[in-house]
């Protein structure tokens, strides 16, 4: 999989890598048990800080994303069932997220069909 960092962007660095690895596991591009780079190797590979990368993996971790082992390092780690609690937190995240998106999308003169067309696409993408 390859990750691009976007200097530009306003998204700071960490969570455009966090969002790289979410997407490259959605899509079947990172697999369960797959090892992930040193933090220093990708921050070597990316050309950024390693505490960057450091607070992305703590990020992924945290969100249950990946497992750190000692002497594997960062494992891919999809959750195979999520408690309620989290089900419950990532609903509320997806509708505030959609939320603003709708509302961005209505700004920029996009209509419920064009938008849901996108939705369409991007989820043709993800393997089942």
């Amino acid at each position: 999989m390859i990750i691009k960092i976007n200097s530009r962007s306003e998204i700071p660095i960490y969570l455009q890598l966090r969002n790289q690895i979410v997407k490259g596991i959605g899509k079947g591009e990172l697999e369960q048990g797959e090892i992930l780079p040193t933090v220093r190797q990708m921050a070597a590979d990316l050309g950024v800080n390693a505490m960057t990368v450091s607070k992305a993996y703590q990020l992924l971790k945290a969100e249950r994303f990946i497992e750190t082992d000692r002497r594997k390092g960062s494992i891919v780690c999809i959750p195979e069932k999520e408690y309620p609690t989290q089900q419950a937190a990532f609903e509320e995240k997806l509708e505030d997220e959609l939320e603003l998106l709708t509302a961005e999308a209505k700004i920029r003169g996009m209509d419920k069909g064009q938008f849901c067309q996108h939705i369409f696409e991007e989820m043709e993408m993800v393997p089942e």
